[in-house]
Formats: C-alpha cells, structure tokens, sequence
C-alpha cells in the first residue's frame, strides 16, 4: 500500500473537519441538532483544534517510511482514532433522521476505509524502494 496517499488523503480529510470545527462550530452543531450552547460549541472547537492537530502530523509525516516498526506511535494513533470513531458511528448512525443519515453514513464509510486502511499499514512492512544507483 502507498502509505503517502494514505497519509496525504486521511490528513485533508482531518484538516478539513477540523477547519469546520474550530470555524463554523454553531452551524455544524446547528445542522446535527446537537444543541447550541456555549459548552457544547467549545467542545467542538476543542474538537476542532485536536483534528487540525492530527491532520497536520500526517501531512508532516507524509513522506517518512511507515509500516511494521517504522513510525509505529503514528500508525497506532491513526489507526486507535479510526477504529473507536468507526464504533461510535456504527452505534448511533441508523438512530439520525433522514437528513442527517446521509452526512453520518458517509463520515462513516470514510472512517471505515480508513480504519481497514491504517490497520493494514500496521499489520505490513513497509515495502522496500529499489534505488536507483
């Protein structure tokens, strides 16, 4: 597996989330019924911050070897907040009415590539790149 694209794809997908959420946090909490109080858009600025956070280290780490022992704390961290995401969302994601079922059964397909995907990387050695000497 191409672990570039795999860092590269899921870091936009977290950037852009996390963007939303630190930005837009009253529409966001608006759209999923989720109650706008302070406390509630804090944590989702909060939120927000932890996935711009995270996003922004698998861009940093795009091009580093990652697989089997190498870079193993970042695939774990990846792969950890994939997988527990992807429990949660399964949980609840028939429990939306129709407007919202669409947006959390597409969050939750994505969580689901990207759990098989960061899971795969962390079960594999990386591949080895013949050089060109």
């Amino acid at each position: 597996m191409n672990t570039k694209i795999l860092m590269v794809t899921s870091s936009i997908f977290l950037i852009i989330f996390g963007l939303g959420l630190t930005f837009v946090p009253n529409e966001i909490s608006g759209f999923i019924n989720a109650g706008m109080n302070q406390t509630s858009i804090l944590f989702l600025q909060i939120l927000g911050s932890l996935y711009l956070g995270f996003g922004m280290l698998n861009w940093m780490s795009k091009n580093n070897l990652i697989g089997g022992i190498y870079s193993k704390p970042l695939i774990i961290g990846n792969f950890v907040h994939f997988l527990v995401t992807f429990f949660a969302l399964i949980k609840i994601v028939g429990k939306y009415s129709e407007n919202e079922f669409s947006i959390i059964l597409t969050i939750t397909i994505i969580y689901t590539v990207f759990t098989f995907c960061f899971g795969y990387v962390f079960m594999k050695n990386p591949n080895k790149v013949a050089s060109s000497n």
